[in-house]
């Protein structure tokens, strides 16, 4: 595994975070908790207009978006059922990097098509702004856009490649960002070879994550610990 990456104070790309063996267990754990929680297609607030992203959850809370607003809530909003539980290895990634002394809460799983981006946004709808966002890439790499505070800053990319991790927090934690494109898939054979496996391990998310799709797992803590206050 590559060292850590400092792309902005507060920023920070881990490179090869999750080998081959713990992304087959955590594709693993994903399509247990896909099949509880069916991808959703979310939509603008106010316009209705679709995202190009499907969407599920996984933790006590889920993120949501409809033409009633963004927010989150303890169920899925098409079978009302609770959320299945946030991921064993996702949460063993959150507790080696986030630093924050409490768990998440939430765990928002982005599942892009070939075709698929998401345009500069801020995660600014949580209470504790003082715990980091963890971002976990799965499937096809992808050209992900960072720039400051306000929407018109000077902008950066990096390319995220399945098994990155990137830590959004500290003075990064409001910057805005996004996903420019998916990238073609890579070969992952060395890694693939040393955890005995003959294929990736995206692979063990069939009719989940397309061919040449990718798999984004956000997590986050959208309320302040115990006794803690607000951002």
């Amino acid at each position: 595994m590559a060292g850590a990456v400092a792309l902005a104070p507060g920023l920070i790309h881990h490179p090869g975070c999750l080998d081959a063996g713990a992304r087959a267990d955590l594709a693993r754990e994903l399509a247990t908790a896909l099949a509880l929680a069916p991808p959703v297609t979310p939509r603008m607030p106010r316009t209705g207009r679709p995202f190009s992203v499907r969407m599920t959850n996984c933790g006590p809370l889920g993120w949501v978006s409809d033409e009633a607003g963004y927010r989150y809530q303890p169920h899925h909003p098409e079978t009302g059922a609770p959320w299945p539980a946030i991921p064993p290895t996702a949460l063993a990634a959150w507790a080696a990097l986030s630093g924050y002394e409490a768990p998440p809460e939430a765990c928002l799983v982005n599942l892009y098509a070939p075709g698929a981006r998401m345009g500069l946004h801020q995660d600014r709808d949580e209470r504790d702004l003082a715990a980091p966002v963890l971002s976990l890439s799965l499937g096809a790499p992808a050209l992900f856009r960072y720039g400051g505070l306000r929407r018109g800053d000077p902008t950066r990319s990096v390319r995220l490649r399945p098994g990155d991790a990137v830590v959004i927090g500290g003075a990064a934690r409001l910057i805005f960002h996004g996903i420019d494109r998916i990238l073609a898939p890579e070969s992952d054979l060395p890694g693939l070879l040393e955890a005995g496996r003959p294929d990736p391990p995206e692979a063990l998310l069939p009719g989940i994550l397309p061919p040449g799709g990718r798999c984004n797992l956000t997590l986050r803590r959208v309320n302040p610990p115990r006794g803690g206050a607000p951002a």
